[in-house]
Order: structure tokens, then sequence, then C-alpha cells
């Protein structure tokens, strides 16, 4: 599949006029709880030729290359990518935080540098729980539910508390995040989980785990809370952003 994946890379710089600096994977595959029928999520961050940012009409900022059984990959313009990381939006640390790169070039090294200086710790906790209650809501209230979407809540939750603790830009991996910040009394259910999303198809269901919705209610809760009381807001600079961006299209 690796070689797949280049050969789409390519494709994509080739008939799209642009060069890629960033291309990962993104969901579940990253997360640590693939299941056997699980799509790549590929994500990447790409520079166009230095004219098109000079021209007068809008430059489309976004490439939806191709989404089907198999892949899910799209892309974003790195003005776009500077745009969005000045207002420390979460998902541009994820993807330099994936553990499973396909390619990374001295441009995108060069922006890592910099990504800690605009990440908000008061951003990223309402992003994750926005994220988890939504998933909460609208996928575990019923009987029976999908193993995946208690992964979908419960890996936002522990990235919150990891920056309520840490005050960093937590992993994306599920496993780091519940060796240090589950409850020692959930792990057990909890390996027992992965155990059936990995075993099991995305859309195979089970009965509702009452022990982990108490668990999720009682942490969105308090998050919410904690997240409220945090004043703290960082004076995000545009001129790092502009000095990169400049440097990378000359």
């Amino acid at each position: 599949m690796e070689k797949t994946i280049q050969e789409k890379l390519r494709e994509i710089e080739e008939k799209e006029g642009v060069k890629i600096i960033l291309a990962v994977e993104s969901g579940s595959r990253a997360w640590g709880f693939e299941s056997q029928d699980s799509d790549y999520d590929i994500r990447f961050l790409y520079i166009r030729e230095k004219s098109s940012y000079l021209k007068l009409e809008d430059v489309r900022d976004v490439i939806e290359w191709q989404l089907d059984e198999v892949f899910d990959i799209n892309g974003w313009d790195i003005q776009k990518a500077l745009r969005l990381l000045y207002k420390s939006n979460p998902t541009i640390f994820e993807w330099f935080s994936s553990p499973i790169v396909y390619k990374k070039t001295s441009e995108a090294e060069k922006m890592n540098v910099i990504l800690e200086n605009y990440f908000s710790t008061k951003k990223s906790l309402f992003h994750y729980w926005h994220t988890a209650n939504s998933n909460y809501r609208d996928y575990l209230k019923t009987d029976h539910v999908r193993a995946k979407k208690y992964l979908y809540v419960l890996r936002p939750i522990l990235a919150s508390k990891w920056i309520l603790q840490f005050n960093e830009i937590p992993p994306i991996e599920f496993d780091k995040l519940a060796n240090e910040l589950l409850d020692e009394n959930l792990k057990p259910v909890v390996a027992d989980l992965l155990r059936r999303k990995k075993e099991t198809n995305e859309l195979d269901s089970m009965k509702r785990l009452d022990v982990l919705n108490n668990y999720i209610e009682k942490e969105l809760v308090q998050l919410e809370v904690q997240a409220k009381r945090i004043s703290q807001m960082k004076n995000n600079q545009w001129k790092t952003l502009n000095d990169f961006f400049l440097s990378v299209v000359e």
C-alpha cells in the first residue's frame, strides 16, 4: 500500500502542478485503532507556483483528490494552513504529530519548528470537548452502538486531559493517551474495546457499555467547566508566518 500511496502523491503533484511538503495518515490508522476495513485517511499540505499567489482571481486552496472505500485523500494549500495555524487550528497540530508520515520535506520541517508558538490551550480544549460531546450525543446514547464511536469520544477527552495536565500539544496515538490518563479500572474495558474494534468491521455494533457512558458524561461536564475557566489566549503574530510563507514560495 505504501507504494500505491507514493504513486498517488506523485500523480497529485504532476496533475495539479503543486509541491507536496507533508503527507500523513490522519484517521484511525494514525490513532492506532483501525478496523479490518478501515480506509486510508491521507492528508497533505502543498505549495503552488509563486505566480498562483499573485493572480487577481481566486485560486482554490483545497485539493479533494479521492474518496472511496479504500482512500480518503485531500490536502490544503500552504496559505490556508498558515492562516489556520494563526488561529491555533488543532488539525494542523494533529497532522504534524501523525506517526504515519508518507512525505515530509525541508519546508515542512521548518514549519514544524514554529508550530508550538501558535498552540492555544483554550482553543484546543474547546475543539476536543466539542468533538467528544458531539460524537457522544449523536452516537452513544442508544442501546446498541459502534465500537469505534466510543474511541472517537474517548480520544478527544483524553487529549483534553493531556492539555490540562501538560499544557502542550497532545499525541494523537490513542495508546499513549490512554496509558497516561485513563482511569485504571477502565483500562481493561478499553483494551477489550480496542480488540473488538480491530477484529470487526466499521459498521458492526455492540451493546452499550454503561461504565464508559458514565465516565464520558462525567468528563464532558468537568472539561467544559475547566475550558471556560481558562482565559489565557496567545497573542499570535503574523510576521513569523509571513516570513515562512515568503521563504517557501520564492
